[in-house]
């Protein structure tokens, strides 16, 4: 016998703890974190949503330079520079990875693929539309620090193994814990 996820589980003939074993003490450890996985699908489908609508937008390009323009004034210095020297010049690129970016992240949060992986691409992404916006961390209309905490938490737990493919993939692949 072992002792694993507050369950007692049976060994095998060999004294091995049996794959059913296995999968049925997860479950059970898991059930209560079913939240994590409503969080998960739900960030997944707005990104998949709002990624999806830039792609198809025709001026997704110039709507984003004419956001960045409009909020240089209050972006912070460092990034303001960033902005005007390699967004700018750049700006179908930027486009581009701002728009597949978010709909790649949204696809694999649903699927729980390589979740923390795109849980860390997601803040990543959230942190640049703050730096863009320059707003403050209190401010009444700072959705991203909402965003980063929900990705911050995505990518701290093992969101895509409650779920999601990460669970069956694992063990094959240890990045993916």
């Amino acid at each position: 016998m072992h002792v694993g996820c507050g369950a007692v589980l049976l060994s095998g003939p060999k004294g091995e703890i049996t794959m059913v074993d296995r999968l049925s003490s997860r479950r059970r450890g898991r059930i209560s974190l079913w939240p994590i996985a409503a969080l998960r699908v739900y960030t997944g489908v707005f990104f998949v949503y709002n990624g999806f609508r830039k792609v198809v937008n025709d001026r997704f390009t110039e709507g984003m330079v004419g956001f960045l323009n409009g909020r240089a004034d209050s972006s912070p210095e460092f990034y303001r520079s960033f902005v005007e020297s390699v967004v700018l010049p750049n700006k179908a690129l930027f486009a581009g990875m701002v728009a597949f970016g978010e709909l790649a992240i949204g696809l694999a949060l649903i699927l729980g693929l390589a979740t923390r992986y795109a849980a860390a691409a997601g803040a990543f992404l959230v942190i640049n539309f703050w730096m863009a916006k320059g707003q403050g961390v209190l401010d009444g209309t700072n959705h991203d620090v909402v965003w980063l905490a929900i990705f911050l938490v995505l990518a701290l737990v093992p969101a895509g193994r409650i779920a999601g493919l990460d669970d069956g993939l694992a063990d094959r692949f240890p990045l993916l814990r």
